[in-house]
């Protein structure tokens, strides 16, 4: 899997579970694509598909995200140390509308809107898991 350099998005990203048992996941279903693992470099993204975005609405806070279904493969940067994880979206999700307008600063620089959910695998290789979110750059 290639993770890109073309910027896509910036806002924030929070953790959820999915798939078999891991870390601080119980076992949980396989996510809006069938596959979805809490223990690979995974995510929920928004626009997945139209039903998606029709259960997510971003666009009620102002995010008007690009269409990426399963499959689609981003790199995640932490917008405050740089570290990066690449990941292949797998389900449908945040619910964006539920937080509208929530803020993760860093370098005096925020994002809001959770724009991302990312599986603990992956958001344990940019970020430790009990912050619950952080303020991320998005990638192709």
């Amino acid at each position: 899997m290639a993770c890109g350099s073309t910027s896509l998005w910036a806002g924030e990203t929070s953790w959820f579970c999915c798939g078999n048992a891991w870390g601080p996941c119980s076992s949980a279903g396989g996510g809006a694509c069938g596959n979805c693992q809490s223990s690979a470099h995974h995510g929920a993204w928004p626009n997945a598909s139209q039903a998606c975005w029709n259960i997510t609405r971003p666009d009620l806070c102002g995010e008007n995200i690009p269409r990426r279904g399963c499959g689609a493969v981003m790199k995640v940067k932490h917008q405050c140390s740089g570290a990066t994880v690449c990941i292949t979206i797998t389900d449908c999700g945040p619910r964006t509308k539920d937080w509208c307008g929530e803020a993760t600063c860093c370098n005096g620089t925020c994002r809001t809107n959770r724009v991302l959910d990312l599986t603990p695998a992956a958001f344990s290789a940019i970020g430790n898991l009990s912050s619950g979110k952080l303020p991320v750059y998005i990638y192709e």
